[in-house]
């Protein structure tokens, strides 16, 4: 049985048909290429001509080498030069070259977060490179990958059963980690309760495909300006997970979160945060 036509045009209606990379003598830590190498074409389709510096200095991946779970599989964006007006990164875009939708996220970015460091959690289809394209504010592009060894990740079932799941659609939390020192960059992570259906899992019940239905949006506003803005896709995992950083002003700051997803509903959620100084 394969997937349900409908179910997968809408998975890849909100994602670029290809994605992204470099040369691969610009990149070691990646796998060697392969006939079926899907990133020559990727790359033509997101950056065209446009040339794509080794990341080292810039922007560097975390990710397993062996995933323990397909659904989930952790990756860490590092980034290497601090977010300041003068030089910046300012959209981050995370691939996985061999899944459906190989766009994963792109992360809009500003210099009030302090550090362009990105940790989330994405779903790994087949053994595949995943790989971050850094674009800092002078318009240069810098690009760095890992391989990673996992299978299946966007087909699994969800976790959670699909009622339990949908009755906590848009629910969110903001944890904050402990203070560091006065006018450095505060660690935080959003959660957001969301199946984030790929269009290619399976009713364990009725054997019938899962229509795509996933967060396609996420806004991130602090202090009243616009902090971070991320688009979303499939390849991001069920209840989505952003680890991201801010620097905090002085005196009572809030930190609001807006989210939409493919089917326009928008949920929206305020929190304080620590300030300046605060302990």
């Amino acid at each position: 049985m394969q997937p349900d036509r409908h179910a997968v045009a809408s998975a890849r209606r909100f994602v670029p048909a290809a994605i992204l990379a470099l040369a691969l003598s610009a990149a070691p830590a990646l796998a060697a290429g392969e006939a079926d190498d899907p990133w020559p074409d990727l790359r033509d389709a997101l950056f065209g001509e446009r040339p794509i510096a080794e990341g080292a200095g810039v922007v560097s991946l975390e990710a397993p080498y062996r995933a323990y779970d397909a659904a989930i599989v952790p990756v860490t964006i590092a980034a290497e030069i601090p977010q300041t007006a003068e030089r910046y990164i300012k959209t981050l875009t995370l691939i996985v070259d061999k899944n459906p939708a190989p766009v994963a996220a792109v992360f809009n970015l500003t210099p009030e977060m302090g550090t362009a460091t990105i940790s989330t959690r994405i779903r790994v289809n087949e053994y595949t490179n995943v790989r971050v394209i850094a674009e800092t504010s002078d318009g240069a592009l810098h690009m760095a990958g890992k391989f990673v060894k996992a299978a299946g990740g966007c087909s699994v079932p969800a976790l959670k059963d699909m009622a339990a799941a949908e009755a906590r659609i848009g629910k969110m939390k903001l944890k904050q980690s402990r203070p560091g020192a006065p006018a450095q960059p505060q660690e935080v992570q959003l959660l957001v309760s969301h199946p984030n259906y790929t269009g290619f899992q399976m009713n364990q019940l009725t054997r019938h495909y899962i229509p795509a239905h996933f967060v396609q949006d996420i806004k991130v506003s602090y202090a009243g300006r616009t902090l971070m803005a991320v688009e979303g896709a499939i390849s991001l995992s069920e209840d989505p997970s952003i680890h991201f950083s801010y620097l905090p002003r002085v005196g009572s700051e809030e930190m609001s979160v807006e989210v939409r997803d493919t089917e326009g509903e928008v949920y929206t959620r305020s929190w304080p945060v620590r300030s300046a100084g605060e302990s």
